[in-house]
């Protein structure tokens, strides 16, 4: 070795990030028998954009779905993916193996881990008028977790996205996420049982802890897996910052890190594999690849997804795919939070529209969050701008349904609604709905003329200009005390409010182009040798986002391809 290949560290394999992709490869590698492992992570929690999501995973015949008795098979799994995935986005061999590996990663994993899931039975894919499409049992979230098993670590950990939280301290899954915000029949039962859960926890309080000693979601889902890396000592370093790979005849052999102020040199003897994120806190990187408007301060993502192992990809000579997408979602930032919401639930809820400035919807408020993102970019033009966008609902709905920040009138009474949401816009209130379009800058006409259609439609139980509420899917956040159409209410009953969106993302989802074994494509077909890519660095398997968790499960199953890649299995 010449001097400049000097090394500080030597692993068997590198990897970069700490979401549930960086961790599965990781803990795959070790069981598969290498088991000289490091995983760095550079921001002080550990988890990424995995920990603050809802955690889902979506991967059709899977254990938990079998269990459940579900019936599916990977040839409808395909003829949907194949439907509603643009021909030419993905290569078709990387639906194939997703759809094959995925399920033995999951046995895999559950055979040999911590990790653990629930089947989501009633939750549908997105598109649930394609053929091959199911009505629940493929997508599974993470099962609770007690987090005190990572001793003093529970501090390292990254907690799911607040909003997921009750009171910012009490976790709930998806499933109770949806009882909760309709305030469907039992919600009251189960806010009062998460309460006495938390405050009853007296020894786990008084060690100072604010959250909820039990987790859900994305956190538990990384903790399951973090705990699963600690019982085997495999190292993990937080506040490391990946600086550059280090590359020699083509193969890359290691990588510059920064650990406590100081550069190191750390040789990966078998691979580096890149699993930290996307570019979506890079606002030049953003407004070179994204469509406008854009901006790092809509997104949901974590702060320190700046792209860097995409960059160092492409000056090794990678090639990249998808750069143009993002998992688009509406967002609301809220003057003072950490981060902003995502709006997924409270937009198809019956009783209410989303306008642009000119005061027309643009889209069916009910589809998946994605779906509805890609409508608002079609739609949005210099002329007629749909980002900032209002959410307009009336006083039934603010009784009945949480808004973002604005909860319900009970839990967040108008009075306690602070001055600075009125001023920056963010909130409006008006007794009619002129004056709640004048108050906002929006079209006073069109919302007027909007928002009588939409009490046509609520007594049709049809929507003719976008067919919300057509679909299972769109019916799934739907309010089934609604009827004909559970998706469609009035919007009738004064005071009358809105909430302002923007065009936000929980991360973007082009990267790095790989093979199925999760290996780095140049643009001529061959491999950067050494180096593999899983997660928001690398394109995405599932870029339309066929249902709940479509971004975690091509990260874990590619991680274990790169795992048995690297082991020689």
């Amino acid at each position: 070795m010449s001097a400049e290949q000097q090394w500080d560290h030597s692993v068997d394999v590198l990897v970069v990030g700490s979401g549930n992709g960086a961790l599965t490869a990781a803990l795959a590698c070790y069981e598969m028998g290498t088991q000289d492992v490091l995983v760095i992570e550079k921001s002080d929690l550990v988890g990424g954009t995995s920990a603050t999501s809802g955690g889902g995973v979506w991967i059709p015949c899977n254990r938990y779905a079998k269990a459940a008795g579900a019936q599916d098979s990977f040839e409808d799994a395909k003829k949907y993916l194949m439907s509603t995935i643009p021909e030419g986005d993905v290569p078709e061999e990387m639906i194939d193996t997703y759809l094959q590996v995925a399920p033995e990663m999951v046995d895999f994993m559950h055979e040999r881990t911590h990790m653990r899931y629930e089947s989501l039975e009633h939750y549908p894919d997105y598109y649930t008028n394609v053929e091959g499409s199911r009505t629940g049992h493929r997508s599974m979230e993470p099962a609770r977790f007690d987090s005190s098993l990572l001793g003093d670590d529970v501090k390292r950990l990254r907690p799911t996205h607040h909003m997921m939280r009750l009171f910012n301290r009490i976790y709930f899954t998806q499933v109770e996420a949806a009882l909760l915000t309709v305030q469907a029949p039992g919600w009251v039962k189960l806010t009062m049982k998460l309460l006495a859960s938390y405050y009853l926890d007296f020894l786990w309080l008084l060690r100072g802890h604010s959250r909820s000693r039990q987790i859900c979601t994305g956190a538990a889902g990384v903790a399951r897996l973090w705990y699963s890396l600690k019982e085997r000592n495999i190292p993990l370093w937080t506040e490391t910052t990946m600086e550059s790979l280090v590359d020699e005849n083509g193969k890359v052999i290691g990588a510059v890190i920064t650990k406590d102020g100081k550069t190191q040199r750390i040789q990966a003897r078998k691979g580096v594999v890149l699993a930290a994120g996307g570019f979506e806190k890079n606002q030049a990187m953003r407004e070179q690849y994204l469509p406008a408007p854009t901006d790092t301060s809509w997104s949901g993502g974590v702060a320190g997804n700046t792209g860097d192992a995409i960059r160092e990809g492409l000056r090794l000579g990678a090639a990249t795919r998808l750069m143009s997408g993002a998992w688009w979602c509406t967002t609301i930032s809220v003057p003072g939070e950490p981060a902003p919401r995502l709006s997924v639930m409270e937009k198809s809820y019956p009783g209410s529209c989303i306008v642009n400035m000119r005061g027309e919807r643009f889209a069916n408020e009910s589809q998946n969050y994605m779906a509805f993102q890609k409508d608002l970019y079609e739609a949005h033009s210099e002329e007629t701008p749909c980002s900032p966008m209002y959410q307009v609902f009336d006083a039934r709905f603010r009784r009945d349904y949480i808004v973002g920040p604005l909860m319900t009138a009970s839990l967040k009474p108008d009075w306690t609604i602070p001055k600075e949401w009125f001023e920056t816009k963010l909130v409006g209130k008006a007794n009619t709905v002129r004056e709640l379009a004048e108050q906002l800058g929006i079209d006073a006409d069109n919302l007027e003329k909007t928002v009588a259609k939409m009490n046509q439609y609520a007594k049709d139980g049809k929507d003719p200009e976008f067919q919300r509420g057509d679909s299972a899917y769109d019916r799934y956040y739907g309010d089934p005390r609604f009827e004909p159409n559970p998706c469609l209410g009035a919007i009738d009953e004064a005071p009358f409010y809105a909430i302002r969106l923007d065009a936000g993302d929980f991360g973007t989802q082009g990267g790095l182009a790989t093979n199925p074994n999760a290996q780095v494509m140049r643009e001529d077909g061959s491999w950067v040798e050494g180096l593999y890519a899983v997660g928001n660095c690398s394109a995405a398997v599932l870029p339309t986002y066929p249902g709940p968790g479509s971004t975690l499960g091509p990260a874990m199953t590619f991680a274990y391809q790169a795992a048995k890649h690297i082991s020689g299995q």
